[in-house]
């Protein structure tokens, strides 16, 4: 496939040019970039499956990322029709009528079995008082622990602290392999492979939430340089409740809380459920503070034990929540708890671009969310199947692809190709990145004379940061992180302003009422210029079993 529009070309490099200027240099049938539960689950499958399989992690697979930090629900439901009926149909208005329930479907009878494997692996669900396990959540810690030992038993080689800059292509376009670098040992690394799995989480542009900062959208801007397109990027403006003091962005027991001024007055309608609008208004003028005062003293204790983590800041500082008021802020959690993130054209998870596959937060939720999600839950149990499912596709690529040479060539583009500027000042990119998506007003409640304002800012960046010249070797992560967020703020951006409605996290105060004319999805691609385009939402069943449009 060519390469999307706004690409830039890249020589070509042959095999011993890379032998030559690489240090750690493997060959694999599948490689699986990022060590999450997408990415260990896609290990374990393609592996299963008899591929070679080599994992690299931008951080230590089984401790970066989200779900490692902290517990997390599952979208975990017994084989019972009614139940899954119900199940579905909790999230259908809150996702704005776009998910599709054929893959709802098949997401809730792979968590199941996935689930059943975590138990016979000896994962330590808690039991109730009949003695049956509860496996309706994880503990990120002991789950991610066990799925690395998984990962080490199925045979697959892991490369930890391997970030991955940009992926290999074939004269084909399809994708042959990735590079990047050894943080620890120093120098770059490469695997030549027959297919790939992305699986390298979101994008939360650095935002300190909780397990979120090494997701900065990398696999989306390598992707993207290789031809792949996205969906659902308009759904990315999720923001998490948090102590303004911590990262812990765990807003459950946010239902407990009351929400006040600094002279002590209840903010009418603010919530963490359906309230958070109304705390983003008045933290654009002022502080917001909180407490857990709605809880009775009887569940304190077992409140902490559901949820250490989310009192460690409280204890570190001093602040008892459930008696003292503390200040709260927003934190952006873009595509980690939104939805968007690469298209997917089947069911084997694969991309547009062959040989490339995505799961996890790096793939678009919208088949089983559509335009809401939030944290666990879902995102959980799309991470479990979704990548399960890419990395036995990946497997199947790959075995069908047979042996034959490839000549090979670098598809990454800012921060690693010859410009005519200077290196990109990562930090410097960063911040202004952060400026056009950290804001409520900009991002959260979104309006065209807002939109059109940051994205031309937004193009600006851009337009340097191609043409910046490659960054040294220790600077070349922390600039394709920043390139990476840059685009991801351009692809969601530019969703949004295609998007004239409100429709499930997408809030646009200059259009907001839901307009059952948009009930669609919107695919969004290309790099210098980025393109956006509607195509069918999926079919909704009726209760015989005919399938109908349903009327947003």
């Amino acid at each position: 496939m060519a390469n999307a529009p706004g690409a830039h070309a890249t020589p070509s490099v042959s095999s011993l040019e890379f032998d030559a200027i690489l240090e750690a240099h493997l060959e694999a049938d599948v490689l699986v970039l990022g060590g999450g539960p997408a990415g260990t689950w896609a290990a374990i499958a393609a592996a299963t499956a008899g591929a070679r399989t080599v994992l690299a992690d931008k951080g230590f697979c089984g401790t970066s990322g989200a779900t490692a930090a902290s517990g997390t629900t599952l979208w975990y439901v017994d084989p019972d029709p009614a139940k899954r009926a119900a199940a579905k149909a909790a999230r259908e208005g809150l996702g704005g009528h776009l998910a599709d329930h054929g893959w709802m479907d098949r997401v809730l009878d792979r968590t199941h079995a996935a689930v059943g494997q975590l138990a016979d692996w000896g994962y330590p669900f808690p039991r109730d008082a009949d003695g049956r396990d509860r496996r309706v959540s994880v503990q990120g810690p002991e789950y991610m622990r066990l799925m690395r030992r998984r990962v080490k038993q199925a045979g697959v080689t892991i490369l930890d602290h391997c970030p991955a800059l940009e992926l290999l292509v074939d004269d084909g376009g399809a994708v042959a392999g990735a590079a990047g670098v050894r943080r620890q040992k120093g120098g770059r690394w490469a695997v030549r492979a027959k297919a790939v799995v992305i699986a390298t989480g979101g994008c939360a542009f650095l935002s300190k939430a909780l397990g979120c900062n090494v997701l900065t959208g990398d696999g989306l801007l390598m992707a993207a340089e290789a031809g792949a397109d996205l969906s659902g990027m308009e759904f990315s403006n999720a923001y998490a409740i948090a102590p303004a003091f911590g990262s812990v962005t765990k807003t459950l027991l946010y239902q407990w809380a009351s929400f006040t001024r600094a002279d002590g007055a209840v903010i009418p309608g603010a919530a963490s459920k359906g309230g958070r609008s109304v705390i983003a208004r008045v933290l654009a003028t002022e502080p917001v503070y909180a407490r857990l005062d709605r809880a009775e003293p009887e569940l304190w204790a077992a409140m902490r034990q559901a949820q250490p983590n989310f009192f460690l800041p409280f204890d570190r500082v001093g602040i008892d929540p459930f008696t003292q008021r503390f200040p709260v802020t927003l934190r952006l959690e873009g595509t980690v708890r939104g939805t968007g993130g690469l298209r997917l054209v089947d069911e084997t998870c694969a991309t547009a671009v062959p040989g490339l596959f995505a799961a996890g937060d790096a793939a678009s939720r919208e088949p089983i969310c559509g335009g809401f999600t939030g944290g666990g839950s879902h995102n959980a149990a799309w991470a479990m199947s979704s990548g399960h499912w890419a990395g036995r596709g990946a497997a199947d690529h790959a075995r069908a692809l047979g042996n034959g040479a490839r000549a090979l060539r670098r598809a990454g583009g800012a921060g690693l190709r010859e410009g005519r500027g200077g290196a990109i000042d990562a930090p410097a990119l960063t911040r202004a990145v952060q400026a056009e998506v950290f804001p409520y007003h900009i991002n959260y409640f979104r309006t065209e004379e807002g939109l059109t304002g940051a994205l031309a800012r937004l193009d600006r960046l851009w337009s340097n940061a191609v043409g910046a010249k490659p960054s040294s070797a220790d600077d070349s992560l922390r600039a394709r992180e920043a390139a990476a967020m840059l685009a991801t703020a351009r692809w969601m951006y530019r969703s949004a302003l295609a998007r004239t409605e409100s429709r499930g996290m997408h809030r646009r105060l200059d259009h907001a009422a839901l307009d059952p004319a948009q009930r669609h999805l919107l695919t969004v691609g290309g790099l210098d210029e980025v393109h956006v385009s509607a195509r069918p939402a999926p079919l909704h069943p009726d209760p015989s079993g005919a399938k109908r449009e349903l009327a947003a």
